[in-house]
C-alpha cells in the first residue's frame, strides 16, 4: 500500500520542527477500536516477558482501552513523571531534527495509526508503535535520562559523521532491547513491545544469538529492519546503560570508523554469550524464498 495512502497526515502543515496538529478528535470509532484491539493482543502476551518498568508505565499512563490517545493529553501526564513530552509527526524525521527533540526531552510519534490490511505488521513506525511501544519506558527516570543522553550524543555524532554507530545504538536497546531481571531476560525495546510475534520469538526461540551488552560491539553490528533480529543485546539494568552512553564515544567512534561493520549472525571469541542461537528461523527463511 502506498504509504500517502495508509497516511492521512501526509500532506499536513509541518512546523520547522517537522511536528504537526494531531486533530486528535478526526480519528475514526474504527481507528480507536484498532488502537484498542492492537493493545489488547499485547496484553496476551507480554506480562511475564516484558520489563516491569513498562508494565508499570502502562498503568501510569493509562492507554490501553482508551482508544487512540490524545497526545497533548498524554504529555501532561508524562510531563509530570520524568519531565517529557510527546510531539505529533507525520513519519519519520531528520537525523538532526530528531536528536534535537530527545535532547530537549520530546519524543516525535507518527500520528497515524496502521491500516487494517497491516494490522501484523506495518515497517512504518506508525502511532501505536510509538505511543505503545515507546512512550511507557519514559516514564522511568533513568530510562528517560538515556534517550535524553541518547539525542545529545547524536547531534554530536552527525558533527563526527558517525551516525551508522548510533544508530545501531537505538536499534539494539530503545527499539530491540533486551534486560536481565530476577525473574529472567525481559523485554524493553519498542520493536518487541509492539510486536506479539518477536515478543515471544526473542525469548523463547532458540534461532537468535543473545550477546551480553558491549557498546563498541554494538556499534559495529549491521541490523535487519524487515525481519526478526538475528542478535539481542541484554543489559543488567538501565543505569548500566546510562553509564555507558555518558562514556565519551570519541574514540570508540575513532577505534570503530575504519572497522569492517559485524554482520547480525556472527558470533566473536570476545562475546560474553548468553546463548549461542542455532539460526534455524532464518535457514528455513531463506529456503523458503528459494
Amino acid at each position: 500500500m502506498d504509504f500517502s495512502a495508509k497516511n492521512r497526515y501526509a500532506n499536513s502543515p509541518r512546523n520547522p520542527d517537522y511536528t504537526i496538529d494531531q486533530m486528535w478528535d478526526t480519528y475514526s470509532d474504527a481507528e480507536h477500536d484498532r488502537w484498542n484491539r492492537l493493545c489488547q493482543r499485547q496484553a496476551e502476551v507480554l506480562p511475564g516477558r516484558a520489563d516491569d518498568v513498562f508494565l508499570n508505565g502502562l498503568e501510569a499512563l493509562d492507554i490501553v482501552g482508551t482508544g487512540i490517545p490524545d497526545m497533548e493529553k498524554l504529555s501532561d501526564k508524562l510531563e509530570a513523571i520524568t519531565g517529557w513530552r510527546i510531539v505529533p509527526v507525520v513519519d519519520l524525521v531528520p537525523d538532526d531534527i530528531f536528536f534535537e527533540h530527545l535532547a530537549n526531552r520530546r519524543f516525535p510519534a507518527g500520528a497515524f495509526i496502521r491500516p487494517e490490511q497491516e494490522f501484523d505488521y506495518i515497517q512504518e513506525p506508525d502511532i501505536f508503535h510509538d505511543i505503545y511501544g515507546h512512550v511507557p519506558m519514559l516514564t522511568n527516570p533513568i530510562f528517560a535520562e538515556f534517550v535524553e543522553a541518547y539525542g545529545k550524543g547524536g547531534m554530536r555524532a552527525l558533527e563526527l559523521g558517525q551516525l551508522p554507530n548510533l544508530a545501531r545504538l537505538y536499534w539494539y536497546t530503545v527499539e530491540f532491547g533486551l534486560i536481565n531481571s530476577p525473574d529472567g531476560q525481559r523485554i524493553y525495546g519498542a520493536g518487541i513491545l509492539s510486536s506479539p510475534m518477536e515478543s515471544v520469538f526473542c525469548l523463547e526461540d532458540t534461532s537468535p544469538h543473545k550477546i551480553q551488552l558491549d557498546v563498541q560491539r554494538l556499534m559495529s553490528t549491521n541490523y535487519i529492519i524487515d525481519d526478526f533480529q538475528k542478535t539481542y543485546f541484554v543489559i543488567d539494568s538501565f543505569e548500566q546503560l546510562l553509564e555507558d552512553c555518558y562514556a565519551d564515544f570519541g574514540k570508540l567512534y575513532e577505534d570503530t570508523k575504519d572497522v569492517k561493520p559485524i554482520e547480525p549472525h556472527e558470533i566473536l571469541p570476545s562475546d560474553d554469550l548468553l546463548q549461542h542461537g542455532s539460526l534455524t528461523y532464518f535457514t528455513n527463511r531463506q529456503k523458503e524464498a528459494v
